[in-house]
């Protein structure tokens, strides 16, 4: 049989069934008592499988998308970007014990110089109603040993291609800890043989994080942008949680003066 047609033969079923559990309903009080304890309890069978599903059904659809590139994103934004490791699931979702230079997907990378790494980065299933992202990133640090800790995400050829000193380049974070501590954000643009760097520190007194870069304070040469990326430093780290929920990218034009 066909799929057609099996969701066809399905649907007739579904539909007979229905009616029978209405005309059921309609008759209830004239019913014989032996029938009507029968139907019962059918009913109740029924009623638990169907309260199972709806919950879970209700659960999973309130969800953000996976694959979601929903967020906010300026008016005049000629690019816009949220990382693979926030839209959907990765093969590997984590590591414990994490090495110096280990990769969480293919443009998320952990370094540190840790000598004994009490490290774990995983990526977890956004459940709050007011997020956007699918997914989100929870660092946890143990005893740290180490001088640096940072997480570098590479930006796209999509928003490199065509960068500008007349530029703002923007990133929105969500980000979440149990105690707190400093986090800077270094926005690394190579052109030639040169780095450009420029150094934002995040203001951790809000959970909605926005920083702008103005590349018209930069001395970066567009004719030779080859690739960009992004750290975010971590100060004292040690016996703390970090999650980010959601971290974005855009890029738009500077208003001209």
């Amino acid at each position: 049989m066909s799929k057609l047609g099996f969701n066809f033969l399905e649907g007739k079923v579904f539909s007979r069934n229905i009616l029978r559990w209405a005309r059921a309903a309609r008759r209830a009080r004239q019913t014989d008592l032996s029938q009507l304890r029968r139907q019962r309890n059918k009913a109740r069978l029924l009623k638990t499988h169907l309260d199972r599903l709806i919950h879970i059904a209700d659960d999973r659809l309130a969800l953000p998308m996976i694959g979601s590139t929903n967020f906010f994103k300026p008016h005049n934004a000629d690019w816009a970007w949220r990382p693979e490791l926030w839209r959907g699931p990765l093969p590997t979702p984590g590591y414990s014990a994490i090495a110096n230079k280990s990769m969480l997907g293919r443009e998320v990378t952990l370094f540190h110089d840790c000598e004994f790494s009490e490290l774990t980065l995983r990526q977890l299933r956004n459940l709050r109603e007011e997020d956007l992202a699918p997914y989100g990133l929870r660092l946890d640090v143990f005893q740290f040993d180490g001088s640096f800790l940072s997480l570098v995400i590479d930006l796209p050829d999509d928003g490199v291609i065509g960068l500008k000193r007349t530029h703002l380049l923007r990133m929105d974070a969500i980000v979440e800890m149990e105690k707190p501590l400093e986090i800077f954000t270094r926005l690394n643009i190579r052109h030639g043989p040169n780095t450009e760097q420029i150094v934002r520190e995040l203001p951790l007194n809000e959970e909605n994080i926005r920083i702008e870069f103005d590349l018209a304070y930069s001395n970066i040469n567009e004719k030779r942008v080859e690739r960009a990326w992004v750290d975010l430093i971590f100060e004292g780290p040690q016996m703390n949680q970090v999650v980010l929920r959601d971290l974005t990218f855009s890029r738009r034009p500077r208003a001209q003066l």
